[in-house]
């Protein structure tokens, strides 16, 4: 067996302090690099990388599996992201999407007012004020422009979030249409096309994937608050005479809080629940209930874990648009309602970051030596198996080279082939980007060196516990299963 470069007593884990350490984390690992970076960049926009597209896609893909595939009361659909603009008029977001800004008459920088309060006074205390409340409440609370640090506030206006773009190669007011800022609105102009096709029966739910982009003023929190972000949401209808609304509200926050401890493995300390107050709810909502994450500056939103939106979407779409879309009971074929809807949301991008923050630690090994470590649960980490020749000898890089490829063959595990510096840098470097497991092949493998090991066996070496264990090659595929 190898040398046990780093199996000694080490101390408790500590998390990052700070989000400068994931961030630079993220980009010298491959996980997440900032956006269009060789021409200077562009605020807010970040691109991911290797490892980071391969963590988001596993969010994602376990999203889907818990919410989509695992429930026969689910289906899936993947709606554009151009819609016609009268589904934005028919959303409201046409007439209200809007965020309260404020500008700094000496810099002439723009902020959000209602972002700039809410860091002094809470979210909650900032959700029932008023648009013409906000410049007033900036100068009671003696909050400073963040560019100069001057008090000199306009009045705060309101400014719609829709990115506009034009269709056809005329740029012309017929011609206007969005990006969408949400993908619910997909779901709801498609229920009729999904109850005709798929034979589902209330309560029944529909779920996408998708990009959503809002032209609002982000505060800089890495991809907490993006332009162009990805949504994964569930809009869940039900009939209101047979079931209580407030039984599914509880079981969809009962799954979305499963699915982020129990699933992506993030600490129950580090999230709680947040009911929105009647002065925060849509004018529709009966409620809502979102679960924050404990980021480094602050609790902020990382879903909505239910929320309640009566009828309305249903009943605006019909209206708008001059198509029914009732539903008919089979069980009673005179019976026909406008089902009640329950909405599930997350953004894949604050999942992810989530996941990340979580991840990280800090750990003391001995006495003097300190390690950076990813602590995924494995159903999230980008990488499952690193394999890793102790040397470069061009028979031993052989035999590492077939067992990679005999376990990318015969397993659905990503597996990484590491070949660049001691085997001590690279257990470290594995550990950095949260690889569960290394596994070693060296000359006891080859059988040329006995004190290494069996012929045809490997070290696997635990992230975690840092223990090594010795194990045939004809029983590795089948343990890593």
């Amino acid at each position: 067996m190898l040398p046990n470069f780093h199996h000694l007593p080490y101390t408790l884990p500590m998390p990052a302090s700070t989000l400068d350490e994931l961030v630079s984390l993220c980009k010298r690992r491959g996980f997440i690099f900032p956006g269009s970076e060789i021409y200077g960049g562009l605020a807010n926009t970040w691109d991911y990388g290797p490892l980071g597209v391969e963590l988001k896609n596993r969010v994602k893909q376990l999203w889907w599996k818990t919410f989509i595939r695992d429930r026969a009361d689910m289906v899936g659909l993947d709606a554009s992201i151009l819609m016609n603009p009268k589904v934005w008029e028919a959303s409201g977001h046409v007439s209200s999407f809007t965020d309260p800004l404020v500008d700094c008459k000496n810099c002439k920088q723009r902020f959000r007012g209602d972002k700039l309060l809410e860091d002094k006074l809470g979210v909650e205390a900032v959700a029932v004020l008023k648009l013409e409340q906000v410049q007033p409440m900036l100068n009671a609370e003696k909050i400073a422009c963040p560019s100069c640090g001057k008090f000199a506030w306009t009045e705060a206006k309101k400014f719609n979030l829709m990115f506009k773009t034009h269709q056809g190669v005329v740029e012309e007011e017929a011609a206007l249409v969005y990006l969408r800022p949400e993908t619910a609105q997909g779901i709801f102009v498609n229920f009729k096309n999904v109850v005709d096709t798929m034979r589902k029966r209330l309560p029944f739910g529909i779920g996408q994937i998708g990009k959503a982009f809002r032209n609002e003023i982000t505060p800089g929190n890495f991809t907490f608050r993006t332009r162009e972000f990805e949504q994964m949401e569930i809009e869940y209808f039900f009939d209101p005479d047979k079931q209580k609304w407030e039984d599914i509200f509880a079981e969809w926050k009962k799954a979305s809080w499963s699915f982020l401890v129990d699933t992506l493995g993030i600490a129950p300390e580090n999230l709680r629940f947040r009911d929105h107050e009647k002065d925060e709810l849509s004018h529709y909502s009966k409620g809502t209930t979102d679960i924050e994450y404990k980021f480094p500056w602050g609790w902020g939103e990382l879903c909505a874990a239910a929320a309640y939106r009566t009828d309305f979407d249903l009943k605006q779409h019909e209206k708008f648009s001059g198509q029914s879309l009732q539903y008919t009971d089979p069980d009673e074929p005179t019976r026909k309602i406008t089902p009640h809807v329950m909405e599930p949301s997350f953004g894949s991008d604050r999942v992810a970051l989530a996941v990340l923050l979580d991840a990280y630690m800090e750990e003391k090994v001995g006495d003097d030596d300190t390690r950076t470590v990813m602590k995924f649960t494995p159903k999230v980490a980008p990488v499952d198996i690193a394999i890793l020749p102790l040397s470069k000898k061009e028979h031993l890089m052989a035999k590492a080279q077939e067992l990679y490829k005999k376990i990318v063959q015969e397993t659905a595990l990503n597996v990484d082939f590491d070949v660049t510096g001691s085997i001590g840098k690279r257990y470290r470097r594995q550990d950095e980007i949260g690889t569960p497991k290394c596994i070693t092949v060296d000359f006891g493998t080859l059988g040329e060196d006995p004190a290494q090991g069996e012929v045809d066996t490997v070290t696997i070496r635990d992230r975690d516990t840092l223990k090594q264990e010795r194990v045939t090659i004809a029983s590795l595929v089948e343990r890593l299963r």
